[in-house]
């Protein structure tokens, strides 16, 4: 008994454990590949050597030309999150992001712009919410988010993806261009060419500009183009490296364009390093309760499983053992009754057979005793 209620605990053991495992990789691991609530902020560094820019200050309009440091702060607006109702809730997340650019020398600021929008948990692409928002003019205005922002999805594909432009206000397609090392990391490499769009900017904008840059001119364009190149780790979809090659010119009616932008922006070593060890401390959680931790649960399991087998077995041998050793018979341990032998008796169900000799001077069943006159005649 007691080797049987050992192989019964170890056999429940290993059930559990592998329970525990399958668990881990269809509950736990699933559950991780989610853009999280509790996300800290993050903060985005790139630098652009010696561009030339736009710079508006006091009302004054001048190109410029120096280095340029762009600063994106993105912070999840956990209120605003948890506030989702519908559709939205429990899928999405809301993120507030910020961005700064200001030359490296003056530290005066050149550009900004704010957004809200809501990402999906897993894919990380915009989804309609009705309070997202862009300001990039000092208004707010409803934009149509879409497509990849800040994030690519989780177990990213080599593939391509929609990736939207905040200048267009639209996508435009991210080409898969390879595998690269960046920092020890492997990372997936696209890269999305935008050539010559108009802007759609505000007339009044323009008007400013036109007055400015090309006087005489009466109407203009704002042409656009960027080569915007972004290195993704393929596992959380999170961005390790960026780079974007941008380029505005006004082109009025008359006259010369006039270059309002030139810069190459790419990550510092810094923010490249630091994503790099973001990206590794969640892959390596990932492939731990996703890979490493299931198997060896499982293993432990099947091995727990196997050894209440064994144990089970031999209880069996051992209780015939003990049984052999017992020489008290037992119903299995008698002889068989024959039925060409059959025992009379008066404890059986069979009746002796009569008997024939009638003139036996011994009767065959004991007889009455004679009466007190007949043994006195004899």
């Amino acid at each position: 008994m007691k080797h049987r209620a050992v192989g019964a605990v170890l056999f429940g053991g290993g059930v559990l454990l592998l329970a525990l495992a399958a668990g881990l990789v269809f509950v736990v691991k699933p559950a991780m590949t989610k853009l999280p609530y509790d996300l800290d902020p993050s903060t985005s560094v790139a630098e652009a050597k010696g561009a030339t820019f736009l710079q508006i200050t006091n009302g004054a309009v001048a190109i410029n030309r120096a280095d340029l440091k762009s600063t994106v702060l993105v912070t999840p607006e956990r209120a605003k999150t948890a506030a989702l109702s519908g559709d939205l809730a429990g899928d999405t997340v809301i993120w507030r992001v910020g961005q700064t650019v200001d030359r490296t020398d003056t530290k005066e600021l050149v550009s900004a712009y704010g957004a809200e929008l809501a990402l999906d948990r897993v894919s990380g692409a915009a989804v309609e919410w009705n309070e997202q928002y862009l300001d990039d003019s000092g208004a707010a205005e409803k934009v149509p988010f879409a497509g990849q922002v800040y994030k690519f999805p989780f177990n990213s594909a080599q593939g391509n993806y929609e990736v939207f432009d905040r200048d267009l206000r639209q996508t435009r397609m991210a080409e898969y261009k390879g595998t690269e090392d960046v920092d020890g990391l492997e990372a997936y490499r696209y890269e999305q060419v935008i050539t010559d769009e108009k802007l759609a900017l505000a007339p009044d904008r323009v008007a400013v500009l036109l007055g400015a840059l090309a006087p005489g001119a009466t109407s203009g364009d704002v042409v656009y183009s960027n080569t915007r190149t972004v290195w993704v780790d393929p596992v959380t979809g999170s961005y390790v490296n960026v780079r974007e090659q941008q380029k505005k010119v006004l082109v009025p009616n008359v006259g010369t364009p006039v270059t309002l932008l030139d810069a190459d922006f790419s990550y510092n070593d810094e923010t490249v390093a630091s994503s790099v060890e973001r990206a590794k401390t969640s892959r390596g959680q990932l492939t731990i309760l996703g890979v490493y931790a299931p198997i060896g649960i499982a293993v432990l399991g099947l091995v727990l499983i196997a050894v209440a087998l064994l144990v089970s077995r031999r209880a069996a041998p051992a209780a015939v053992a003990r049984h052999a050793a017992d020489p008290t018979p037992t119903r299995v341990d008698q002889p068989p009754v024959r039925d060409d032998e059959p025992e009379g008796g008066p404890l059986t169900d069979e009746i002796p057979p009569a008997s024939t000799n009638w003139k036996s001077d011994e009767p065959a069943v004991p007889g009455q005793r004679p009466a007190q006159d007949e043994s006195e005649k004899r």
